[in-house]
């Protein structure tokens, strides 16, 4: 698959079938997160690979409501980094945003191996901590839920999950985000 199919096929769905998850596929996708750019390579991310049935299970306390359908994945990602792991220059704090690279790197390699890699919004950092005992100075910014897409759907999906389980999102415009040149002062 070619990186543009990888970007194509990506899709954040939410029904999943149970899969056995390795340390080989963990070392691959890490791997491919390890290579991403960085400022200065200082590699500012860390990945907590939960898959474990007993810690999986005390990661599901973490989840918004909206995101119990995560209850059905293999594996959750705890995405991690901290300011002093990265380039700070002037007002510009870079740590999120190579962080951000790398977990893109990942997501695109679980694509490719036919895997999906959700990125959430919907838990409790706080909870994360506390179960993977993650120190209070390092953030934790997003969770990756991995699966196998199901092609029957999660019977807790809304009826706006279930909509976009079964077609993409709309896209913004090019015209909304591509500027040429300069940014419009409109």
């Amino acid at each position: 698959m070619e990186v543009k199919e990888s970007i194509q096929q990506r899709r954040a769905y939410r029904s999943f079938d149970p899969f056995d998850i390795t340390e080989d596929l963990i070392k691959d996708l890490a791997g491919c997160a390890q290579l991403s750019a960085s400022c200065n390579n200082n590699q500012s991310w860390r990945f907590v690979f939960v898959y474990e049935p007993g810690m999986l299970k005390k990661m599901h306390e973490v989840l918004s409501k909206g995101n119990a359908w995560a209850k059905s994945a293999s594996m959750i990602i705890a995405v991690l980094s901290k300011k002093d792991y990265d380039c700070i220059i002037e007002d510009r704090v870079y740590h999120q945003f190579d962080t951000g690279m790398a977990t893109a790197f990942l997501i695109l390699r679980a694509t490719e191996l036919g895997l999906v890699a959700h990125p959430i919004a919907g838990y409790s950092p706080q909870k994360t901590r506390e179960v993977l005992s993650i120190p209070v100075d390092v953030e934790v910014i997003t969770l990756v839920i991995v699966g196998k897409h199901s092609k029957t759907l999660n019977p807790v999906l809304s009826e706006k999950q279930i909509a976009q389980e079964k077609q993409r999102p709309e896209r913004f415009s090019l015209e909304k985000f591509m500027f040429l040149n300069r940014y419009p002062n409109k």
